[in-house]
């Protein structure tokens, strides 16, 4: 048996379609005639767009809008300047044929987004090498891998599948993806869920392990790949294939129900967005609002700082589509890690406590206050939050809500309307400021925990070295300790108190944090129904009584193997 990442559930049953990697031997050249290179690559380019435009119109027919967007995005990289700009300065500076040229940009480039200690942006590399290899095989004419004609079911097996692949795939024919890497945000995962085919990623070598036409078994939801399984094993699955269609089907019933738990205790599931368009997922699933709203999207992929209307714009597109429900604006989170190349920042030493989020907006006051007037401008079409990253003092806190306050006297005095009431809260996700949380709860309206950076930073390990990742553990009692600590300090200042991290829609874990009292759980869209009916079977006042026990264990594992045993939800 082998074990990846899950990232979209369902089980899969089928046989093995391997992804061949056609190999392109890449060879260097010098003293080329740089004005044909340079027009091989404009004609390349052209015919690229062409390619990319096909896709995108069979990805909006077949599958959706969100999803073709993915495309828009490759024909942004098209037209970055300072991508193929310096493409073109390679060739026409080194003297060198442009597929070498493009090849050590796009080398430069992944290695700077795959070295961001963010997801979403490593995950954005394979965007660029997409885009990159499609031009490179253009000028050296190389034909794509084409899935469009199955003769049969397959479950593909890749080192990774991008865009282009997936979008040409027969829907019909593919009931499930699995790659060697790739992460939860990876396109694979994200175009699987959307697909609703099962798929699990990072599967190391699994490549080597399979052979086309060979049966293989796996289970998305826990991430487990049974290679040429034995007839009783196949039957067990299928049984299991049975049941999630039940599940799927009463899940699906719990649209427009409240978050309830059996003894009357109603919370907030709302979701975690990072551009305005992933609007639509949240009210397909029926979030109760936005709880995270990363809005350090709206400045990343681009050459200069969003301006200020085109920021009101996206807050407002947002919250006038949940309407009166919570939109949770996080404030610009940047810096370090995730670079902007037009802000020139300093490279620093450990940028994981470096100059970034808060640290930076109040370094870069006019950056700060130019977001600030546009969250403030947009409240007045909706119920837009304001909430401060990475606070670890209440200095910081205080001045950061005095800039708001600066902002809204300038608003007042240009007769701009806002929300004169707007609440103002942090995310809670350095261990300082859980310490400290009964004292910055006097001074906000709500906190949001964000487990995947206090988890990080309580524990000292970095959660992608793989060598040290797995002592990155939620279920660490020094992290449940503090997570109960910070809800009970906002619960006796009378504040609500949410989640926003990861934790929050795990399956195992809700039981637990309904027990300590979260009033609000921040999650994928994705995960909300299953969340709410766990909710709407378990019972706070049982919880709280099993929680004393769990806060008084030693070790995570103890703490996990508790909870499987003794918090059952049946669906």
């Amino acid at each position: 048996m082998l074990q990846g990442i899950p990232v979209s559930p369902g089980i899969a049953i089928g046989k093995v379609l391997i992804k061949k990697e056609q190999q392109i031997q890449l060879i260097k050249k010098n003293n080329i005639n740089v004005t044909e290179e340079l027009e091989k690559l404009t004609n390349s380019i052209d015919i690229a767009r062409e390619q990319i435009n096909q896709l995108y119109t069979l990805t909006l027919n077949t599958i959706g809008e969100k999803e073709a967007e993915i495309f828009d995005a490759h024909n942004m990289i098209l037209d970055d300047p300072e991508f193929f700009g310096q493409i073109r300065e390679k060739v026409a500076s080194e003297n060198i044929n442009v597929e070498w040229a493009i090849k050590e940009v796009l080398d430069n480039f992944v290695m700077i987004f795959e070295n961001m200690d963010n997801e979403y942006m490593r995950e954005r590399a394979a965007d660029l090498k997409d885009v990159s290899n499609r031009v490179i095989r253009i000028i050296l004419g190389v034909e794509l891998n084409d899935f469009s004609k199955l003769e049969e079911e397959v479950i593909i097996i890749a080192n990774d599948l991008t865009p282009s692949d997936t979008a040409q795939m027969d829907k019909e024919k593919v009931i499930g993806f699995i790659t060697e890497i790739g992460g939860r945000t990876s396109h694979t995962a994200i175009m699987a869920r959307t697909l609703g085919i099962p798929a699990i990623v990072g599967v190391g070598n699994i490549i080597e392990f399979v052979e086309n036409g060979d049966t293989i078994m796996f289970d998305g939801d826990n991430g487990e790949i049974i290679i040429n399984p034995e007839e009783e094993e196949i039957e067990k699955y299928r049984v299991q294939i049975k049941q999630n269609e039940k599940i799927k089907t009463k899940l699906s019933q719990l649209k427009g129900c409240e978050s309830v738990s059996e003894d009357g205790i109603k919370v907030e599931l709302a979701a975690n967005i990072g551009t305005p368009d992933d609007i639509d997922s949240v009210i397909e699933y029926d979030g109760e609002g936005v709880g995270l709203f990363r809005s350090e999207f709206l400045y990343m992929n681009r050459d200069k700082l969003p301006s200020e209307e085109e920021q009101f714009n996206a807050y407002k597109k947002v919250a006038k589509r949940m309407k009166s429900k919570n939109v949770i604006v996080r404030t610009l989170d940047i810096g370090g890690d995730k670079e902007l190349e037009y802000l020139s920042l300093e490279k620093e030493t450990n940028p994981f406590l470096g100059y970034r989020a808060i640290r930076l907006c109040l370094g870069e006051k006019e950056i700060f206050k130019t977001q600030l007037r546009a969250l403030l401008r947009a409240s007045a079409y909706g119920n837009i939050k304001i909430m401060f990253p990475m606070i670890s003092s209440i200095e910081e806190l205080r001045e950061a809500k005095g800039l708001l306050e600066e902002t809204k006297n300038e608003l007042r005095d240009s007769k701009v309307q806002f929300n004169e009431n707007i609440e103002v809260g942090i995310m809670i996700e350095i261990p300082a400021a859980a310490l400290i949380s009964d004292l910055l709860a006097k001074e906000v309206d709500f906190f949001s925990i964000g487990t995947n950076d206090l988890i990080q930073y309580m524990t000292a390990v970095d959660r992608m070295n793989q060598k040290i990742s797995h002592l990155y553990n939620q279920y660490h009692p020094a992290v449940l300790r503090l997570i109960n600590m910070v809800i009970d300090s906002g619960h006796k200042e009378g504040i609500w108190v949410g989640m926003c991290g990861e934790v929050a829609g795990d399956p195992k874990m809700i039981p637990i944090l309904l027990g300590m009292g979260l009033d609000e759980f921040s999650m994928s869209p994705i995960s909300i129904l299953k969340a709410r009916w766990i909710i709407n079977h378990t019972s706070q006042k049982v919880m709280k009584e099993i929680l004393k026990e769990v806060l008084m264990m030693s070790t995570g594992k103890e703490v996990e193997e508790f909870i499987d045993e003794n918090i059952k939800i049946e669906y």
